[in-house]
């Protein structure tokens, strides 16, 4: 099976206009939708019907063989998701998410094993998010090589509002049908679409928008917004621009760069009506053109003002400079972030401290502090690393020392208690600095 998926990546590098009108029986083979069972995670949120993984599991071979048999004679229909929220920064009911059943999270993933080698193939390489062998560190990464070496003294951040919930079912149709001739797997994926999301005991149609929380969404926002915006940009805005312009986009989050404010300018016009065709709609309020590069520095210092700084993925990107005075991209951890994760420790601290016991809740802080810099842990943010760390360090020995009434740790104690630990400190994990990066190749 996987040899057949890996033969259809390769058709579709060397075909690049192919269209595959057979693929649905890959989406059913048994041994597929086996290979999806095992690589789920056995305690993720359950759905609608309540079904884990152990328990489906216990019958699996019968289970697999009867879906699969359902799938086969179009007989399978996908069952409502169950809503849920995640906290979300200025929204106080959070972001929402639609938990599938664990069968519907099994064809999805095979939907998604058997359709991914297709798009791989054609997806440009400014698309970062959720793709294999992708991060957002190699997004940063490029990203600060480009604006470093490349033409780049205007930046265009942009927004698009609630992506996941406005992408339009018909032209999600559309850009399948480019690559996807088998009819059975585009109505597959239609009726996942239109499975509909049940929040409060009510099942509400889904007519628009791909669920946040679905294994095959992060694909679909994919391919809604390579055409949407990649190939737009490639294609059109590129050749249109009079210097350099390069484009940056993990999921829906995206910026471009470019060499002239023209250029700048005129993309940020255009792309709200781009952006319209499809169903989409520009946040105007977080969407402006900055400028961002290796004379920002010195012609905001001209005016009086300081350079700008933009957000992504999590930081702060500012204009500075090298021990020998050249122009460097920085960054460090975003202010936003930086607090919703000190707010996220503390919430977690004050709950566990009544459940765990000392030790245990020593060791899952680690696990959680550690999870933090092996994100932000990167070049010339070691300043705002250090200050999560100290800090995480003072709110766990607050919330062990209110355990019970008498104090769990003195300072001293505490402090052995993480050594005992091996209690992480905030050096670089991710290098980013392309000279000294360089050197090393």
């Amino acid at each position: 099976m996987a040899t057949d998926l890996t033969r259809i990546g390769a058709k579709a590098r060397q075909e690049p206009e192919l269209v595959f009108t057979s693929l649905y029986h890959h989406i059913y083979d048994v041994e597929n939708l086996r290979a999806c069972y095992d690589t789920l995670a056995a305690r993720k949120a359950t759905g609608v019907d309540g079904v884990t993984k152990a328990e489906y599991g216990k019958n699996l071979e019968e289970n697999l063989r009867d879906l699969s048999a359902r799938l086969r004679r179009m007989g399978y229909c996908p069952g409502p998701k169950r809503r849920s929220y995640i906290p979300k920064p200025g929204n106080a009911k959070g972001r929402p998410l639609g938990i599938s059943n664990l069968e519907d999270k099994i064809v999805e993933a095979a939907v998604k094993r058997t359709c991914e080698p297709i798009y791989e193939a054609m997806f440009e390489d400014s698309s970062y998010g959720y793709r294999p062998r992708s991060s957002q560190h190699k997004c940063l990464d490029a990203l600060g090589r480009t604006i470093q070496q490349g033409k780049v003294s205007y930046i265009v951040e942009a927004d698009i509002k609630s992506f996941f919930d406005k992408v339009n079912h018909e032209w999600m149709v559309k850009f399948l049908g480019h690559r996807i001739g088998d009819k059975r797997v585009i109505r597959l994926i239609v009726r996942m679409l239109k499975s509909g999301i049940m929040e409060d005991g009510l099942v509400r149609a889904t007519e628009e928008g791909t669920p946040q929380g679905s294994i095959l969404s992060p694909m679909l926002s994919n391919i809604y917004l390579h055409y949407v915006l990649d190939l737009w940009f490639s294609r059109k805005v590129r050749k249109q621009s009079r210097g350099e312009a390069y484009c940056f986009r993990f999921a829906d989050d995206f910026l471009a760069c470019f060499q002239y404010a023209d250029d700048a300018e005129r993309f940020r016009q255009e792309l709200g009506e781009r952006l319209g065709k499809f169903g989409l709609k520009l946040a105007e309020d977080k969407t402006r053109s900055i400028e961002f590069g290796r004379f920002a520095r010195d012609e905001a210092q001209k005016r009086g003002e300081k350079p700008a700084e933009f957000d992504f993925l999590g930081f702060t990107h500012y204009c500075g400079k090298t021990r020998n005075g050249y122009f460097k991209v920085k960054r460090r951890t975003s202010r936003k972030k930086l607090g919703q994760s000190l707010r996220k420790f503390t919430d977690w601290a004050m709950k566990a401290r009544a459940v765990v016991r000392k030790g245990e809740m020593i060791r899952k802080a680690r696990a959680r502090v550690v999870g933090y810099l092996n994100y932000y842990a990167i070049t010339d943010n070691s300043k705002r690393c250090n200050y999560y760390v100290y800090c995480a360090t003072r709110i766990l020995f607050k919330w062990l020392n209110r355990k019970s009434q008498r104090k769990a740790y003195t300072w001293d104690g505490f402090r052995q208690a993480l050594a005992w630990a091996k209690w992480p400190t905030a050096r670089i994990r991710n290098d980013l600095n392309p000279y000294r990066r360089a050197e090393a190749y």
